[in-house]
């Protein structure tokens, strides 16, 4: 018996290496969150069966990246895998459910980060990549640079092997009247300081939305990403926090990973997502009460709309914002799969 207790310790422990390939779920932590945007999401404004839908997909995502952890896979493709479906969908303001820009196009800009390595890849303003949370992934794999814009991030695709697709594929009705409302209040404006006021003027909806993930794998790696089509009827070639590392996107494993959503220029200025883990790793503070401060005592004083998904290497999760609400998921092999909308979920 006792050589057979021997055998059976010396199989787990070898399977523990990875010498098989993988290892029980139960062994370690293995954990993910999503969010597809944050700001003034109500019950009021929500049909049954629209509150439904939206639900359906948060958990699709979040238990689909889940299960590549639960088969041994890694925390980057946990993330890319979740953040595709949300990409596909027509829900949030990323890939096919992007918004407008003020030239009726459509901008789209994307970030991942390795939480072992700090190694990072993004792309801003990419107009014809299907899901450009995969661009920032091959940027970050297959090139010397961090972020790549515009044509030249589009370029790069091409010898990656992407198709390039057309730009109205990314076209729907609703992100169409939103871009017709915007405009309407915009074009109003008879100076360049008068635009300016009616931007500001505009609501938070029209300022914010994102998709993203963090993921915690077998192997105690954490990776975070963030995908969007940016601000309703944004002009110049605006870019926001999402692709920035360390505002809208950060990972280390010393500390969390984070991935941002919310009116990014706050969240450029404020570093977001890189303060948050200092916090952590500096302070030795939870993820809770260094996502919480941020949030709630460094953004909204100023004016800074939004939220965050926080991971650690431990499995905690924290998902706080400051709006009436944000669409979340999160799932772990301690807890049941979570959906939230509203702030009351």
């Amino acid at each position: 018996m006792k050589k057979i207790m021997t055998l059976a310790s010396l199989i787990c422990a070898l399977s523990t290496s990875g010498f098989s390939g993988g290892i029980s779920a139960k062994e370690a932590p293995l954990a993910i969150a999503i969010h597809g945007g944050a700001g003034t999401i109500e019950r009021s404004k929500f049909t049954p069966e629209k509150e439904k839908a939206y639900r359906a997909k948060l958990k699709e995502a979040v238990e689909a990246g889940y299960r590549v952890l639960n088969e041994g896979g890694e925390s980057l493709d946990a993330v890319t895998t979740a953040i595709n479906i949300l990409e596909n969908s027509p829900f949030f303001n990323a890939g096919k459910g992007a918004v407008y820009t003020y030239d009726g196009k459509h901008e789209m800009d994307a970030s991942i980060m390795d939480g072992r390595n700090r190694q990072a890849g993004a792309v801003a303003g990419v107009k014809h990549i299907e899901n450009p949370i995969n661009l920032a992934r091959l940027v970050m794999d297959k090139s010397v640079h961090v972020m790549l814009a515009k044509e030249g991030a589009e370029e790069f695709a091409k010898q990656q092997g992407i198709k390039l697709v057309d730009n109205k594929i990314f076209d729907t009705e609703h992100r169409y009247q939103s871009l017709l409302k915007a405009k309407k209040k915009l074009d109003t404006a008879h100076s360049n300081k008068d635009y300016q006021a009616n931007h500001q003027a505009l609501p938070v909806n029209y300022k914010m939305g994102t998709v993203g993930a963090v993921a915690l794998d077998i192997n105690g790696n954490i990776a975070a990403g963030t995908s969007t089509g940016g601000m309703t009827a944004k002009r110049f070639g605006r870019i926001g926090d999402s692709p920035v590392i360390g505002a809208g996107t950060f990972a280390d494993n010393n500390s969390c990973a984070v991935s941002a959503t919310g009116h990014g220029e706050y969240f450029i200025r404020y570093n977001v997502a890189a303060d948050i883990c200092a916090r952590v790793q500096y302070q030795g503070k939870t993820i809770v009460q260094a996502g919480n401060e941020v949030i709630h005592d460094v953004l909204l004083p100023v004016g800074g709309t939004g939220g965050v998904i926080i991971i650690d290497t431990k499995g905690n999760i924290s998902l706080p914002f400051n709006t009436k609400g944000m669409y979340r998921a999160s799932k772990s092999n301690t807890s049941a799969t979570y959906v939230g909308i509203f702030k009351e979920d």
